[in-house]
Parts: C-alpha cells; structure tokens; sequence
C-alpha cells in the first residue's frame, strides 16, 4: 500500500493534535484490512495516541470483536453506514478511546452483496461523529488507497476544525 506524501502529512498532522490535545485513536477496518492503522503507525510517536485495531474481514468478527448486532449486518449488510458507525463504536468501547474510525466495502474484484466494487463506508467516532459514502473505481489496491486517503484526510478535517 501506497500513500502519498500529501496523505502521511495529515497523518502526522493527526498524530501531533490528539498528543496536543490528549486524546486517542483507535481503528476497525474491513476492506482497508489494517492500512489506516498501518498509516497512523507510520509516523514517529504515533504510539503516544494510537492504542489498537481490530481487522475485521468477516461479519462473525465484527460480530464478536467489535459487538456489531447480528441484526443490522442482517437487514443492512456489512456494506453500510449503520455497520460503519457500529464498527467504529466497538473500538471505541474495546479500546477506551477517545476517537475510532471505521472502513467497510468493497475492495473487488467482485461485487459483494449487491454492492459494486468501490462502495465504502468510513465512519468516524468521537467528540464528533461523521460518515461518508464513497463511490471509487479502479483495481483492488487503488480502492483500498482510496478508502485509507479519504479516511484520513477525513478525521484531519474533522480534527482542524473541533476547537
């Protein structure tokens, strides 16, 4: 997986506000498979804020890592924004973090439950709750760095403008 410089700015970025600020972030991610975290991690004193992740490539793990209701993932697929927010609340609540955010879709080369290669859900949970909805396209790897770009360029945003 490749970032661009741009991308690992706002990680580091990411890093230096929540040491300011004395918060934490965790991660549970699907179809980005560890490379949010991977990206935080990435920068020198990350561990001052970052304090874990759950991959959670399949719904039982979500199930029971992450306490998604059976229900939702059910009547909504793994592939939506109610299963994006409940992902990111059970890292927070797994990891007593201030902050969580999530990555759900589809990476391909197939489409998953009548989902089409490209959609994804990044939820983000905190002090400041957001989703957002992607539609991407390209190869498997380009979609995964898409999700992991945006989800990133997300949280600094949200991050920026939370005084």
């Amino acid at each position: 997986m490749t970032l661009s410089p741009d991308i690992i700015g706002l990680a580091a970025e990411i890093v230096d506000t929540l040491r300011a600020r004395g918060e934490t972030v965790s991660t549970a991610e699907s179809l980005t498979a560890g490379a949010l975290s991977s990206a935080l991690v990435s920068i020198p004193g990350a561990s001052d804020v970052f304090v874990g992740a759950i991959t959670a490539y399949r719904d039982e793990i979500k199930i029971s890592h992450l306490d998604v209701d059976p229900g939702v993932l059910a009547e909504h697929t793994s592939v939506s924004e109610k299963v994006a927010i409940a992902m990111a609340q059970g890292a927070i609540k797994s990891f007593g973090t201030t902050w969580a955010i999530s990555t759900t879709g589809v990476a391909g080369p197939n489409p998953i439950d009548g989902h089409p290669v490209g959609a994804v859900w990044v939820a983000i949970e905190g002090p400041v709750s957001q989703t957002i909805e992607l539609s991407l396209s390209g190869e498997r790897e380009t979609v995964r760095n898409a999700a992991t770009a945006s989800a990133i360029a997300t949280f600094a945003r949200i991050l920026r403008h939370r005084s």
